[in-house]
């Protein structure tokens, strides 16, 4: 395991989970986010956007964090195995909530100067609120990658966009065990440890997803 594609929506858990296991493994982090959100909130065009995520995949060890669908075909063929984190709603809507009071009050700077907001707690506006975004996205990102899980060929973007390619990690955790959270003693362990045990049983599968 050195191409690790982490994914789930906002507050799931990735950036805490993807830092601690790029540390582990020895290898590059990096947040989509930081990647795409210019000063001012500003996107970076999608032809940009590719290149430079292009870059990044073509490494030979990494962790990736995010979803967009833009990137997502460039860094699924390439990646050995997908972690997907998929607590339950009100886990996450909990911890984004809580994170957008500590973001606000604390000035905390995100990417490339930008802070949050405060009308990002009183607006329902998902272009505006992350809050908004997590609660609306939840069941787009839980169908989608649950298809994904279940059949590697499956389009994963609203649009049909390209589907990943096929991995050869050959992993997959069984759904009882999507309700791990990220800051759990251990767990960087058990993703390990689980990832080795499925792999030498279910490495004729086509598709890896942990």
């Amino acid at each position: 395991m050195r191409r690790v594609s982490v994914v789930g929506v906002s507050g799931s858990g990735k950036s805490t989970l993807g830092r601690e296991l790029a540390g582990r493994l020895a290898v590059r982090y990096t947040e989509l986010d930081a990647i795409f959100h210019q000063p001012g909130w500003t996107p970076l065009p999608d032809e940009l956007f590719r290149s430079r995520v292009a870059a990044i995949a073509a490494g030979d060890g990494w962790v990736i964090d995010g979803n967009y669908s833009a990137v997502q075909s460039l860094v699924w063929e390439r990646a050995d195995t997908v972690v997907w984190l998929d607590p339950p709603r009100r886990t996450v809507m909990r911890r984004i909530i809580w994170r957008t009071i500590r973001r606000v009050a604390g000035r905390a700077e995100l990417w490339n100067g930008n802070m949050e907001r405060w009308r990002n707690l009183f607006t329902w506006d998902e272009r505006e609120s992350v809050i908004s975004w997590a609660w609306h996205r939840y069941p787009i990102y839980r169908q989608r990658y649950a298809a994904a899980a279940r059949d590697p060929g499956t389009p994963t973007s609203g649009s049909g966009g390209s589907p990943p390619a096929p991995m050869r990690a050959g992993c997959l955790i069984p759904p009882a065990r999507r309700d791990v959270r990220p800051r759990a003693p251990g767990l960087i362990r058990a993703v390990v440890g689980v990832v080795r045990g499925i792999r030498s049983e279910e490495g004729r599968r086509n598709g890896a997803f942990v």
